[in-house]
C-alpha cells in the first residue's frame, strides 16, 4: 500500500530515500537547536514519556531508528539502564552530531551507531528487547517496510515505542496549528537552517502521515499484536506503543 506521504520529496530530484538523506545531512549543525525551539522544548517531554513506556520491560538491547543526533537514545541510555543501545539512521551527518554528544557524556560503552536504510535493515531476527523511533518514521519511503522491519528484528514479547508528530483534530488546536505550521515554522527554518526546502517538506509529511486508529491498523498489519497510541499536546504529538 502507498501512503500520501511516502510520495512527498524534499527536493525535485532522485529518490526518496536519497532525497531525506540528503536533507538532513544538510540541517544536521542546526537541527537540535530547531527542534526544542520550533517545539518550545516540549519534544523532551514527549520523547520522556514514550521512554517510560518501556521502563516494566527492563529492555536491555534497543535499537533506536531514525535516531538523528541521539537524543532519543540518550534519554533511553539515562533512564532505562540498558547494556546497549544501537543508533540507525541514514544521514550520516545527524549521527556525527549524536556521536559528539555520546562522547561529552561517557555513554560510548552504551550507545553506538550506524548507517542503516531502516526499510532494509541489515540486523538478524529477534535480535531486540525494544525499538524505538522519535519524529523519523514519517520520513519512510516504504511505511509497512519499515515498520515490519522494525518487527522482524524484535524478539517475541518485545516492544516498539514511537513518538511522531501529528495534526490535532479539535477546534481551536486545529486552526492553530495549520496557521503555526504553514507559516512560522517553515520560515523560521528556512531562516536558521539555510535549507530552502526541507522545514516545509516537514510540514507536508505531518499532514500526510497516517494517524491514530488509522496507525494501529498499520501497526497490526507489520505483525504487532498489540498496539495502542496516545495523543500528547492536544494531538500535536502520538505516541504509539506496540509489541510483537
Amino acid at each position: 500500500m502507498t501512503y500520501q506521504q511516502e510520495t512527498i520529496k524534499p527536493y525535485n530530484t532522485g529518490e526518496k530515500t536519497e532525497q531525506v538523506e540528503q536533507m538532513f545531512n544538510n540541517i544536521a549543525p542546526t537541527y537540535d537547536v530547531l527542534n526544542h525551539r520550533l517545539s518550545w522544548d516540549i519534544d523532551r517531554g514527549w520523547r520522556r514519556k514514550a521512554i517510560r513506556q518501556l521502563e516494566p520491560f527492563h529492555p536491555q538491547h534497543i535499537l533506536d531508528i531514525a535516531t538523528g543526533t541521539g537524543d532519543f537514545a540518550l534519554m533511553a541510555a539515562q533512564l532505562l539502564k540498558p547494556q546497549h543501545i544501537v543508533g540507525a539512521d541514514i544521514a550520516e551527518g545527524m549521527m556525527e552530531i549524536g556521536r559528539q554528544k555520546v562522547e561529552r557524556l561517557n555513554l560510548n560503552d552504551t550507545i553506538s551507531f550506524e548507517r542503516q536504510d531502516c526499510t532494509a535493515l541489515t540486523f538478524s531476527d529477534n535480535t531486540f528487547d525494544a525499538v524505538t523511533a522519535a519524529f523519523g518514521i514519517r520520513n519512510f519511503a516504504d511505511l509497512d517496510r519499515g515498520l515490519s522491519e522494525m518487527c522482524r528484528v524484535l524478539k517475541p514479547g518485545g516492544h516498539l515505542s514511537i513518538v511522531e508528530l501529528t495534526t490535532p483534530v479539535s477546534f481551536p488546536m486545529k486552526q492553530l496549528f495549520h496557521i503555526y505550521s504553514h507559516t512560522v515554522l517553515p520560515v523560521y527554518g528556512r531562516l536558521i537552517s539555510r535549507d530552502q526546502c526541507a522545514y516545509s517538506y516537514l510540514t507536508k509529511t505531518i499532514e500526510a502521515f497516517p494517524q491514530g486508529e488509522r496507525m494501529v491498523e498499520i501497526l497490526h498489519r507489520a505483525g504487532f499484536s498489540e498496539a495502542r497510541f496516545k495523543r500528547f499536546t492536544f494531538g500535536i504529538c502520538t505516541m504509539y506503543f506496540a509489541t510483537k
